[in-house]
């Protein structure tokens, strides 16, 4: 695993809320209400990441998730087409996301919650498909997860002793 420290500080970061759940915690006295925000931050540049909060005000909460978002940031390899270096399946518990390279103009082809992951990523063109599970909260830590574990082609040359004209054949 590779984990390199980002400090957000120095981004520029936008933010999105993907779900808001009302939680509730049955007690001596009856229920407690709290509400979980499942946020995702990013730059547009290649960093992204996806926070949860929890709270008993909605903007708290989303408060909450979005500084979790900020210390989970991770860097993404992108091409010159503003895609992704290579196909992948980023998985994360059940749900699993093929996140394909796609060619200028493609757009960005994404359900719901993997979609506010990729653009505020930067990613412009790219087709991504949604396998197993439909959970929101781990279809974008899965689509995290796929665009974490990317690698350049300079990096798996390095890897190999290999030139990059060899990798990329």
């Amino acid at each position: 695993m590779r984990h390199t420290i980002i400090d957000a500080s120095q981004l520029e970061l936008q933010e999105k809320v993907v779900s808001i759940k009302r939680v509730t915690k049955v007690v001596k006295g009856g229920r407690n209400f709290r509400f979980t925000a499942l946020v995702v931050v990013g730059d547009g540049n290649g960093h992204v990441g996806a926070g949860l909060g929890k709270a008993t005000e909605i903007p708290e909460a989303i408060r909450k998730g979005k500084e979790d978002a900020m210390k989970k940031l991770v860097n993404v390899a992108m091409d010159e087409n503003n895609s992704i270096t290579h196909d992948f399946i980023g998985k994360f518990g059940s749900a699993s996301v093929l996140l394909k390279k796609a060619p200028e103009g493609t757009g960005v082809i994404a359900g719901g919650p993997a979609r506010s992951v990729l653009e505020l990523a930067g990613i412009k063109n790219i087709r991504t498909k949604s396998l197993g599970s439909n959970n929101k909260q781990n279809v974008v830590l899965a689509t995290i997860e796929g665009l974490r574990q990317l690698k350049k082609p300079e990096e798996v040359a390095a890897l190999r002793g290999k030139s990059v004209e060899e990798i990329l054949g």
